[in-house]
């Protein structure tokens, strides 16, 4: 019988850095508002409610350094950016529109754990302040 080694993530990982790189939450986002077609920097923004332009910036780079993105200058006046998803990053949203299909199918599964989850936690805090001297 084979001896399998449990999975275990070296902080210098390529693996892990890419993972950590395209799974957060900005990221899934700006490749889900693109998926439908092409987007100016402020029409994404519109989009994301609550990203700042630092943090849309440097994900935008992210994505592009990684190849998942193309960015295009338009000669417009004044000159405009339009990003697009290439084809690398055609292939992730297969996966992508899975992990968003679990979430819709499951979140009220994860409401209700959360709901136990905290009330637990509320109830357990309070026994532990109530046993505080004070």
């Amino acid at each position: 019988m084979p001896i399998h080694e449990p999975q275990r993530f070296a902080v210098d990982c390529p693996s892990r850095i890419l993972f950590d790189q395209i799974a957060d939450k900005w990221s899934m986002m700006v490749l889900t508002v693109l998926d439908a077609q092409p987007l100016r920097f402020n029409e994404i923004r519109r989009r994301l409610e609550g990203v700042s332009q630092k943090a849309l910036t440097e994900c935008l780079r992210r994505l592009e350094r990684n190849g998942l993105l193309t960015r295009h200058v338009l000669a417009t006046s004044p000159v405009s950016v339009e990003y697009e998803i290439s084809a690398l990053g055609r292939k992730l949203q297969k996966p992508f529109k899975a992990l968003y299909a679990w979430t819709v199918e499951y979140l009220d599964e994860v409401e209700t754990a959360r709901r136990a989850y905290d009330e637990r936690t509320t109830s357990a805090n309070d026994a532990r302040r109530e046993r505080q001297p004070g």
